[in-house]
């Protein structure tokens, strides 16, 4: 009963998972939406806009990334919490992105880099879930994944540190676009590994 009980629980913890990336995604894109329908309401910023293509990429990338927990032989609800811990941190960053109300700030960029903590803590705090998250899915995961893994999250800890740090726009414009250019690295290489 033990193996068929432990073989039965990644179905039910991907759906919970995909619950909270659900509302992730659907808070990024209602968002995105909204600024179609209404330009003009707030001042929009490249580097907000940035940001909330590249969370949307990240969701996505953890989706993917998330079948290999397929391969777990045995879990726990330690496991099971830390899973939706990470998940709701990406939740709380795509909600930051799109907030109910900035009228006090009066646009985007303004709004972002006063609660850049917040978000870059939680940026931060994904890198440093991923290490963990990659140590359950098992040591065959881990051998797929080259030394840039090693430099990604002490690199993606730094970017966070910087962003936190500084207010001006241009520093955080240049933040954003390396990290749009490491997404696009790593999409890169999950093609070239689908391939083979």
């Amino acid at each position: 009963m033990g193996e068929d009980f432990n073989s039965g629980l990644f179905p039910h913890i991907r759906i919970v998972m995909g619950m909270v990336l659900g509302l992730a995604m659907s808070k990024l894109l209602t968002g995105i939406a909204g600024l179609i329908q209404h330009p003009g309401r707030y001042r929009l910023s490249a580097i907000h806009l940035l940001w909330a293509g590249s969370i949307l990429v990240e969701l996505i990338l953890f989706w993917w990334w998330e079948f290999e927990l397929s391969r777990v032989p045995t879990w726990s609800f330690g496991t099971f919490v830390f899973l939706i811990g990470y998940t709701v941190t990406l939740y709380l960053m795509a909600a930051l992105l799109f907030p109910d109300d900035i009228d006090e700030y009066g646009g985007y960029e303004i709004y972002l880099i006063g609660r850049r903590y917040w978000f870059f803590g939680l940026l931060a705090a994904t890198f440093l879930f991923d290490i963990v998250d990659t140590m359950i899915k098992g040591q065959q995961h881990w051998n797929l994944l080259s030394t840039d893994y090693l430099v990604q999250v002490p690199l993606g800890l730094v970017l966070c540190l910087i962003a936190c740090l500084s207010k001006t726009p241009r520093v955080q414009l240049v933040l954003v676009l390396l990290h749009i250019v490491y997404q696009v690295f790593w999409m890169s290489r999950i093609i070239a590994v689908s391939v083979k």
